[in-house]
């Protein structure tokens, strides 16, 4: 016979063990291993599957490749072709029907609340995994492990949580589980579409959520990131902070990653007498800083013109062109329907501003335009410079200035 003071000790010490777990956490314990496990899966997901898998922005040693293979797999059961498929297939189709997770195709309130559907539903389609998926990991564990087991890795998460912190540990596991879908799949997939700020007109709807890319490790500038898919640095503004970007610094010093590309600079030289073939190079590779530049002009024309409008008490006219000032500086294709005839309109009523804004459309159709020749486009760039430093307008003779001193 057991004794019954051993059997309660016993007893006792198996209750507690299934309530506080192994560890005997206190809450804040617990809420900061959940919040640094959730940061360590963030940071696998931007710089493994992101940045070095679906864009091949950097290449990452075989040591902290295999870590977020792993970690990847026990947090979030995560395929890697997979996933990199469902991205590559998104820039491909942004904006699309066939994007499989566009707001602007499938609505913002699908996106958000379905968005993790959404993307199982194109990750199970082999043709997608074909087109797009290649070039990604097919060594012994992914064929064994990672993919055919991929489930076994959160079942194995469930199991740790439990043993350290028990009961609680069930809620632990669930935000761990909760946190990719959440973030990935709805915000950035969702808001990144949606809402937010703009520092380039790329062609689609994306914005940057935050200047500040901490709590998604910096897929919070989205903007940034389809403007520059293949840049392994999201930030791109002095204001702006990376944090992916700060650890991706941190293993290339150790040795462990190497960058393939960052966001193209543009470069000032002296101004050339005529704007030659590497003008128009230096253009083409550095077309959205320009044409953000030259979009902070048009900003600044509409503002001194609402401001004249109110002062001489042109309040119906200043209504008017308030209303679309913000579309001013925006290709067609962006605009709301019914945007460009109002924006025609307030230009037909504004001689200075069409100005701009038809020179605009003649600047952008130099890497817009694939049926001209190089020869024809450096010539029409010749002849929009004449044509800006005789317009009697002053942003437009400085701009073409800085396009005669630009060099790649």
């Amino acid at each position: 016979m057991f004794d019954s003071a051993l059997l309660q000790a016993l007893h006792d010490g198996l209750l507690g063990w299934a309530i506080q777990g192994l560890a005997d956490a206190s809450w804040w314990q617990i809420v900061a291993y959940t919040l640094l496990l959730t940061h360590i899966t963030i940071a696998s997901v931007t710089i493994f599957l992101h940045r070095a898998q679906a864009h091949r922005s950097l290449e990452l040693h075989a040591i902290p490749s295999h870590f977020f293979r792993f970690w990847l797999w026990l947090t979030t059961s995560t395929v890697t072709k997979q996933w990199v498929a469902v991205h590559r297939k998104h820039h491909a189709k942004c904006e699309t029907a066939e994007d499989p997770h566009s707001p602007v195709a499938h609505g913002i309130k699908t996106v958000l609340l379905t968005g993790r559907e959404l993307y199982a539903a194109e990750a199970c389609k082999a043709e997608t995994l074909k087109k797009f998926g290649h070039g990604t990991p097919d060594d012994w564990l992914e064929r064994t492990l990672y993919t055919p087991r991929n489930n076994w890795g959160p079942i194995a998460m469930l199991l740790i949580d439990l043993a350290l912190f028990g009961a609680i540990g069930i809620t632990v596991w669930a935000v761990q589980m909760v946190w990719i879908p959440i973030t990935a799949a709805g915000i950035i997939n969702g808001l990144g579409h949606w809402w937010g700020y703009r520092n380039f007109e790329a062609p689609d709807a994306s914005t940057n959520i935050s200047p500040w890319g901490i709590i998604i490790g910096g897929e919070e500038l989205h903007n940034n990131h389809h403007t520059y898919p293949t840049s392994a640095k999201l930030s791109v503004k002095p204001y702006e902070f990376d944090i992916g970007w700060g650890y991706i610094r941190g293993l290339e010093m150790l040795g462990l990653a190497k960058v393939r590309k960052t966001p193209p600079r543009l470069t000032l030289g002296n101004i050339k007498p005529v704007a030659d073939a590497k003008t128009l190079e230096a253009i083409v590779a550095n077309r959205y800083e320009l044409m953000a530049g030259y979009a902070r002009e048009v900003r600044l024309a509409c503002r001194s013109e609402l401001n004249r409008l109110k002062a001489s008490g042109e309040e119906g006219a200043a209504t008017r062109l308030a209303r679309v000032r913000r579309w001013m500086h925006r290709d067609v294709e962006q605009m709301p329907a019914g945007v460009p005839q109002e924006v025609a309109e307030a230009c037909e009523a504004h001689p200075h501003l069409a100005k701009l804004i038809a020179m605009r459309e003649e600047l952008r159709a130099l890497w817009t335009r694939t049926n001209v020749s190089a020869e024809q486009l450096v010539a029409d760039l010749q002849n929009w410079c004449q044509r800006a430093e005789a317009s009697g307008i002053q942003a437009l003779q400085e701009f073409s200035l800085k396009l005669r001193a630009a060099h790649a």
